[in-house]
């Protein structure tokens, strides 16, 4: 069963009830993060995200953590390029005591200075540690290459400069533009009480001042360039990104078939070139990320660094491939099945289930209805999969990024 409730103040909840479960999976999603940034707020949405676990008003960080523990549930989040997420998952009974724990620093985080600069000192190592991870390191690249340094291009961690910069002032201000009720949702899924979830965000947020979030379109520019950061490590990491749909596109779901086909799984055409038949790479896949205003269909690959030029050519040849011969009935009828057991398999899960519901919510001001997905996988047809071909792999904006021992970048 799924429920939908609007409150006063432009807050959504959304619930989808799974009776037949012992746990439940609780989440606050703001329609924010890297994206929405200014050159000075560069980084803060992550470090806002880390801070709301530092202390509360009436709970230490300690206290935060050890009451979660005591009641055997976890709670974590995430940041993205438009999208930061604070969950809690625990079981059916011990719901209420997690949710007002996940409530609490969501709405009363007091942000101790003492607790904000160690926090500044552990970003900082994050930042550092992505330099050290090749991989990241390369798709972070990627996007700046294909976005530019702005909107969609930024770096989610931000700079060493800014976040050793940023004060309660500027948390505040980015707070009261961005974590307003009508750019928030809460989403729930799991064995949970329908009246119960609709007590508890009454209780907690109906306080909230409803205020219009002033969300305006990402200015995007694809930027077509490629860039190289040489680095003395063993492998060449290769990234290649091409334009691609937005998020509710009418090729968007014949492109996640496409996908899925090119370099989405192992039995892909990516993954058994480079991979199974020449031996050039452990790791080699593509993905598709849409957002509202744009999307990149991006490929990645980390190969021997002498054989990174061989390794270029062989994703271009099956990108040459795929584009003049197209793909077969039995790739088709493979690569959609893929993605119906997937939506299949996310019903089985709560924390799947919470998202998927919060970002149809948050995005599209819609009820996810698995049926509907289903539906509309299955009446994708071929020449719909041919056309998201004809529309992928445009080498006019084509971007790329190389990571490693090279001096050159990848044309």
């Amino acid at each position: 069963m799924v429920h939908y409730k609007k409150f006063n103040n432009g807050l959504r909840l959304v619930v989808n009830q799974m009776s037949s479960l012992m746990s439940v999976t609780m989440g606050i999603l703001v329609h924010t993060g890297a994206s929405v940034e200014s050159d000075k707020e560069d980084g803060i949405s992550h470090f806002i995200e880390h801070m709301m676990f530092k202390g509360t008003k009436k709970r230490t960080s300690f206290q935060i953590s050890d009451e979660m523990d005591a009641i055997g549930a976890q709670m974590n989040a995430f940041t993205g390029k438009d999208l930061t997420c604070y969950y809690a998952k625990s079981t059916t009974g011990h719901a209420a005591e997690a949710f007002d724990i996940l409530a609490d620093l969501f709405l009363e985080s007091t942000f101790p200075d003492d607790e904000m600069e160690r926090e500044k000192g552990v970003i900082i190592e994050e930042i550092n540690m992505n330099e050290d991870t090749p991989d990241d390191l390369c798709l972070d690249l990627l996007s700046r290459a294909f976005f530019g340094e702005r909107g969609y291009g930024r770096n989610i961690l931000g700079t060493h400069k800014n976040v050793a910069g940023f004060n309660k002032s500027d948390i505040a201000a980015y707070m009261d533009e961005h974590y307003i009720p009508d750019n928030i949702v809460i989403s729930m899924a799991g064995n949970i009480d329908i009246s119960l979830a609709e007590e508890m965000v009454s209780k907690y947020f109906s306080g909230l001042e409803q205020k219009r979030c002033k969300r305006k379109d990402i200015a995007v520019s694809l930027k077509g360039k490629s860039l190289v950061k040489p680095k003395k490590i063993e492998q060449v990491h290769i990234g290649i990104a091409y334009p691609t749909v937005k998020r509710y596109d009418k090729l968007y779901d014949a492109t996640q078939i496409m996908n899925v086909i090119f370099g989405g799984g192992v039995s892909s055409r990516l993954f058994q070139t480079v991979r199974e038949k020449l031996g050039l790479a452990y790791t080699v896949y593509s993905y598709v990320s849409s957002y509202a205003e744009t999307g990149a269909l991006s490929i990645y690959a980390g190969v021997n660094a002498k054989k990174y030029a061989q390794s270029a050519e062989a994703i271009y040849g099956c990108i040459d491939e795929i584009k003049k011969n197209g793909i077969s009935k039995e790739e088709f009828s493979r690569g959609r099945e893929q993605l119906v057991s997937s939506s299949i398999f996310s019903q089985e899960s709560t924390s799947s289930q919470m998202l998927i519901f919060g970002k149809e919510l948050l995005y599209g001001d819609k009820i996810y209805n698995f049926e509907d997905r289903v539906n509309r996988l299955n009446a994708v047809t071929l020449d719909d999969v041919h056309a998201a071909v004809e529309f992928n792999f445009d080498d006019k904006n084509k971007a790329t990024a190389l990571v490693g021992a090279v001096r050159k970048p990848l044309c």
